[in-house]
């Protein structure tokens, strides 16, 4: 138990099994500083001005990163500051049950939770650490629940529910199974595109059980199996579709059907709003999820697998959370055998890898300023006696006869990817030494931190001018110079809109036609005439695959946008916010090797 100096407490404070309450719900002397708010079911009083004026947190009395909920345990961040209970955002929707509604103002969110359309729930809400938190107090107070924060642990016990009928019925291009409760109760539903395993604090009787269980299998939701778990109850069953979940007054509603995407516009931070919606080409939808971003109130950057090195792969969840960000996107193309990137990745004006066949990149800088075009890296090595050579690229796994460039940039030491290859090491400017590819062993060949590796494949006339104790010197120019004055540059490709223009042409950005006309789902990035950002991803249609590039560019159209660039795509394709994937199961995430993060002041 955990007391705060200084917090007023509630009068009649008593003590339940372990737990300080007051006025029927939960409170632990640190929440003593919360006003009471009359219960209301159907149409609850909004948060008062002077409560959500709190809510941007000085430091948190209490935090951590572990949430119990009627005895199941999620990883969810949670903190403590001035009176509030903060869960991030989704931890109050996928561990909660609640649905998140479209707002205007990001330090409110307004939530249903077994209240009619209407009758929605506005919580305070603020930004920490790149996690959105909502303030549950309101709902504790209303619902009679307990909390109490244990070290890392913060434990939330809601009074159980009983289902008194489960019922399931077919749909228009799907099906529907709504639980019949005897009150609200927390909700889990976890988090996959074919299974529906829903988890609430709740008893049944047997009768009820039996007809569940007993209830046909459809074609698009399985045969219902309920297991008992630590006063809660599970049910599970196949799906063909991802399930949807909402509630109503006393019950939850899990829809399966291909068009499940629930349309919002959330104010998630100030200079950041989420969006999604089905946007349709040529008659076909499509969901599409992305961020609209003010570059005069967030800050981007290129990140990737490890700051340490420029290759190896990880989810985009892990790599943001890595770098700090609160929101990111997956970015340009890689190997997948090797994990080397291939394409370009500028942070700061270092090149952590090199751009590749004049494709189409992103650049910015901190004023907000961003440009789009294809780009080309010119290198050239001159020896001290003045013969040059043409560098391929830097910091590369896209390779080909002709020179590559690798610097600390790339990482501690550097492995042959041809083994043929002949490596040259320079350092302060001169050759140091050359070793074929072949003596090295598997722990491959130190970078030096002063100087740089040459890969010379298939080059002979390069390797006799290169001869220790020859000084060389390296230049560059970037074409078109538009892009040289940007610090920060990301790769992708094809380029699809300049001035609201169709430019598309993935020949000359020389990509395959097969990857030209595929349809799958897509990552790109655009931006508007007023100066925003969209980080944008588009899914499978429920009629059918993702989209094409072309339907892409359309996309990007429809949501204002007057220059884009497609990034990776595919199981890449992948929309990060607070904490989680806004886009997809991370189950069917791939591994990428870099993205764009977006930071808060």
């Amino acid at each position: 138990m955990v007391k705060l100096p200084g917090l007023a407490l509630f009068p009649n404070l008593t003590r339940r099994g372990g737990r300080w309450a007051v006025g029927g719900w939960v409170s632990l002397s640190l929440l003593g500083a919360i006003a009471p708010i009359a219960a209301t079911a159907a149409a609850p009083s909004p948060i008062p001005e002077a409560t959500l004026a709190e809510a941007v947190p000085a430091s948190p009395t209490a935090q951590g990163q572990v949430l119990i909920v009627n005895g199941t345990q999620a990883a969810v961040p949670w903190m403590i500051t001035n009176g509030q209970i903060g869960l991030a955002d989704y931890g109050v929707t996928d561990h909660m049950g609640a649905t998140l509604l479209s707002s205007n103002q990001p330090d409110r969110q307004p939530v249903q939770w077994f209240t009619e359309p209407g009758g929605a729930v506005e919580l305070s809400a603020w930004v920490h650490g790149g996690y959105r938190y909502l303030d549950i107090a309101p709902l504790a107070q209303r619902h009679g629940w307990q909390v109490q924060p244990q070290g890392n642990v913060l434990q939330i016990t809601a009074p159980p529910a009983q289902v008194v009928a489960v019922r399931r019925e077919a749909l228009s291009g799907g099906e529907r199974l709504t639980l019949d409760l005897s009150g609200p109760v927390p909700i889990t539903l976890s988090d996959s595109a074919d299974t529906l395993t829903l988890t609430l604090g709740a008893t049944a009787a047997d009768r009820v059980l039996r007809e569940a269980i007993a209830a046909p299998a459809g074609a698009y939701l399985g045969s219902l199996t309920v297991t008992p778990v630590a006063g809660a109850l599970r049910f599970q069953a196949s799906t063909s579709q991802p399930p949807r979940l909402s509630t109503r007054a006393n019950q939850i509603v899990v829809d399966i059907r291909a068009d499940t995407l629930q349309p919002h516009s959330i104010a998630w931070a100030p200079g950041v709003r989420w969006q999604q919606r089905y946007v349709s080409v040529a008659g076909q939808p499509f969901p599409v999820y992305w961020l609209q971003l003010d570059p005069d109130q967030v800050n981007l950057r290129p990140i990737w697998t490890d700051p340490t090195t420029a290759t190896g792969t990880a989810p985009l969840t892990t790599i943001a959370q890595r770098w700090q960000a609160a929101a990111a996107i997956n970015a340009g193309f890689f190997n997948r055998n090797n994990q080397y990137p291939l394409g370009a990745v500028r942070a700061n004006n270092d090149w952590v890898s090199g751009p590749i066949l004049s494709r189409g990149v992103v650049g910015w800088n901190d004023q907000g300023q961003i440009r789009m075009e294809r780009l080309v890296l010119n290198q050239t090595l001159t020896t001290g006696s003045g013969q040059t050579f043409p560098v391929q690229a830097i910091n590369s796994g896209y390779v080909q006869a002709g020179i590559g460039l690798y610097t600390p940039t790339w990482g501690p030491t550097y492995r042959p990817v041809l083994d043929g290859e002949t490596i040259v090491t320079v350092v302060d400017g001169v050759v140091v030494n050359q070793r074929a590819a072949n003596t090295l062993g598997a722990a491959g060949l130190p970078i030096p931190t002063n100087g740089y590796l040459l890969a010379l494949r298939s080059y002979a006339t390069a390797a006799q001018a290169l001869p220790p104790g020859q000084q060389v010197s390296l230049s560059s120019e970037l074409l078109p110079a538009t892009l040289a004055p940007f610090p920060n540059l990301i790769g992708g490709g094809p380029l699809l809109l300049r001035d609201r223009a169709l430019v598309l042409d993935a020949g000359l950005e020389q990509f395959s036609q097969a990857f030209a006309t595929q349809a799958a789902p897509r990552s790109a990035i655009g931006t508007t005439p007023n100066g925003e950002i969209l980080l944008v991803a588009v899914h499978n249609s429920p009629a059918g695959p993702g989209p094409t590039l072309s339907q892409l560019a359309q996309i990007m159209l429809q949501l204002g946008t007057t220059d884009a660039l497609n990034l990776d795509g595919g199981s890449s394709a992948s929309l990060y916010l607070g904490g989680r994937l806004i886009n997809r199961s991370p189950r069917t995430a791939a591994r990428v090797n870099n993205g764009i993060g977006l930071f808060l002041p």
